[in-house]
């Protein structure tokens, strides 16, 4: 009896630690479907924007900024790093018709701002402060004490999600995102303003990102320059599996993967865990290829 309840508690304490990060999944994913809804690219530098974000928290507080203030100054900044990223390193690329080379000036991006993470604040791993609650804060759930970080990063992330969705189906921003996303061109000359939609999509995208590393770090209690890159290879599977467009596809998709990671780790291996986007990718993608909530798209030829 004693040792079916410790199984059990196990078992509910790997669903909350994996519906946490699977959230952060989710909310790095939505960041990623609103550039790729508005420009068709796929940033992949948007790991090492969220490490910039969590980098700033991190070191802001540890030279005595106010907490609110680094994470306002942390925010701003990957905002403001998304932007110059669409107008140096997307756009130019975008007005060649048929080119993919915004594929390597994202990631050199991304890599650019790994190498300068490292060169300002070091390769080693900084210590990431409780800016939620503190790490030896727990809650007793159905009989498993589980971290209160893990609740408010997921309750806080699926807030966030479900924010966005609300507010893309019922804003003028929202509305002016999709009729970008369906016809770029019929939306410029309905009289939408397709640049600004643009670098707000990525502004938007920049704040996700820093939310986003923020939660993560205050999860894992570190952060160091690389590792934003496998945070971004999980965030784009959740994307993909979910549907490419569908915010709430991103949050099926995103929980589903971070319970099978932590369920496959803490009962197999954390090694096996890191095979399981993969799988689930190759396993939907075969299935429905555009993804959960995905919906086919109609090729004008």
């Amino acid at each position: 009896m004693a040792e079916s309840i410790k199984t059990m508690v196990f078992f509910l304490q790997m669903v909350f630690a994996g519906l946490s990060v699977g959230a952060v999944y989710a909310l790095i994913a939505l960041g990623l479907n609103l550039t790729f809804w508005t420009t068709r690219v796929l940033n992949f530098g948007q790991g090492s924007v969220l490490m910039i974000g969590a980098m700033l928290t991190a070191v802001l507080i540890g030279y005595g900024v106010n907490l609110l203030l680094a994470v306002l100054i942390a925010l701003a900044a990957t905002c403001l790093v998304l932007i110059v990223t669409e107008m140096v390193a997307i756009r130019p690329l975008l007005k060649a018709g048929g080119s993919m080379g915004w594929v390597v000036s994202t990631l050199g991006v991304g890599v650019f701002l790994q190498g300068l993470a490292s060169l300002v604040f070091g390769t080693q791993a900084v210590a990431f402060p409780d800016v939620l609650f503190s790490s030896s804060a727990t809650l007793q759930i159905f009989g498993a004490w589980v971290s209160v970080q893990y609740i408010a990063v997921f309750v806080i992330s699926v807030v966030i999600v479900g924010l966005m969705e609300l507010f893309l189906r019922r804003s003028t921003w929202g509305y002016g995102v999709r009729a970008v996303a369906h016809d770029r061109e019929l939306a410029s000359l309905m009289g939408i303003p397709v640049r600004k939609v643009v670098l707000l999509s990525f502004a938007v995208s920049g704040l996700l990102a820093g939310v986003a590393g923020i939660l993560v770090s205050q999860i894992s209690g570190t952060v160091d320059p690389g590792f934003g890159l496998h945070l971004l290879i999980l965030a784009f599977v959740a994307a993909v599996v979910g549907g490419m467009g569908s915010a709430v596809g991103a949050l099926i998709a995103g929980l589903g993967l971070g319970v099978l990671e932590k369920l496959i780790a803490g009962y197999y291996s954390p090694a096996a865990a890191q095979t399981v986007a993969f799988v689930l990718l190759v396993a939907v993608l075969a299935v429905r290829p555009q993804g959960l909530l995905g919906k086919k798209e109609m090729v004008k030829v």
